[in-house]
Order: structure tokens, then sequence, then C-alpha cells
């Protein structure tokens, strides 16, 4: 059976995922790109963003477990767009024509579109499915590689609650948001049901891998 997964959720200290207030401007709301600050500079992170170089080291190496036998990504609609964005039919993603997924990515919608091809081996499909409908679609998707829930944190916390996450990969960010949209809630003792690990780095930033017992 293949696995599902989180990798590289940043939240702050306060365990929010995204600020409040996100528009086509401030895509994680007032936190900016402060949460993300850890990756882009990465040497992962800055192949993303098209930098020549970026560090090595603990936090790239963590970063880089993204991508590792990943077959299909399932993301939220705030995640994919600004609000709104289901009335925009020119709307095509945060990240221009060549997405950096390169797999079937499943946006849980309200609201479904027909599937966007994209380059590079993105293809968006737009499901209006609970978090067990839309696993065993992306697992057939996949093809037997692993399923990678992408975010946000409340797409993320809707996944764990429902006991459907075997591995999680939350990087904690040494900044206090106050408000936005908290990865945590109504997920009392879920340590229970993981082991768990944490290694801090120079960065600032804790990384805490979480794998289901």
């Amino acid at each position: 059976m293949s696995r599902t997964r989180i990798h590289n959720l940043s939240i702050s200290l306060d365990g929010f995922g995204a600020g409040e207030g996100q528009s086509l401007e401030t895509p994680m709301g007032h936190a900016g790109e402060r949460l993300h600050e850890w990756m882009f500079a990465t040497g992962f992170g800055a192949s993303l963003i098209g930098a020549e170089s970026g560090s090595e080291g603990v936090d790239d190496a963590m970063a880089r477990r993204h991508e590792e036998g990943i077959g299909a990504e399932i993301m939220g609609a705030n995640k994919f767009g600004p609000p709104g964005w289901q009335d925009d039919p020119e709307w095509r993603g945060w990240w221009g024509e060549t997405p950096p997924f390169h797999t079937p990515t499943f946006v849980l919608t309200h609201r479904p579109w027909p599937p966007l091809e994209m380059a590079g081996g993105t293809t968006f499909h737009f499901l209006d499915a609970g978090p067990a409908q839309a696993l065993e679609v992306a697992r057939e998707a996949a093809g037997g590689l692993d399923v990678r829930i992408g975010g946000g944190a409340s797409v993320a916390r809707d996944f764990i609650a429902a006991g459907l996450v075997d591995d999680i990969h939350v990087v904690v960010v040494p900044i206090v948001l106050g408000r936005g949209s908290r990865l945590w809630d109504g997920l009392e003792a879920i340590e229970r049901d993981y082991d768990v690990e944490a290694v801090s780095t120079a960065s600032g930033v804790t990384h805490l891998t979480m794998t289901r017992r």
C-alpha cells in the first residue's frame, strides 16, 4: 500500500500555517514569505524560484524529501489560488505554465473545473470530495507511488484528523503570527499515534517528523 505523506509544511510558533487575509497580492496572507524563507534559502528551494544557488545541509536534505517517491498530490482550494479564483477562467495556479508538482494534482473545491493539463507532467484535477474519497482517487492516479498532502494547514488537519496520514513533516519557524489558519486545532493527543523526532538547525527552524506507529 502506498503511503500518505506531508512534507515541508511550515508553521509558526503558535501553529499557523498561513496568515490571515489571503489575496492575489498576498498568497500567504499577512505572513508574507516568512514561513518559507528557510526553504528558499536551500538548494532545493532555490531551484523552485529560479535562484542560482542555495545552502546545503539538514534543511536542504529535509526539503528534498518532498519529491521522493511521490505519484500524486492533494491540495486545498486556497493553495491553488486566491479567494474567488473559480470565477476567473484564465486562472491556472500560482506557479506559471510549469508547476513544480510533475504528477496528477488534485485540488479540493466545492466548484470543480475541468482538468488543466500543464507543462512538466502536472495535470490539475478538481474534486468536490472528502478526505477519504479524494485519497482513493489520488492513490489510483499515483500508480503505486505515495500520495502527498500538499496543504494548506486546514486540508492537512482534515486528513490527519481522519487518520489518513502516515508520515508528517512539519517545520516550526520561529515567528508568531497570532492569526490565520492553524494546523493543530482539534488534533489533541495525536502524538500517541506517531513516533516523533525533532531536529533544530542553524537557520532557527525545527523539523518535526512524525511516523505512524
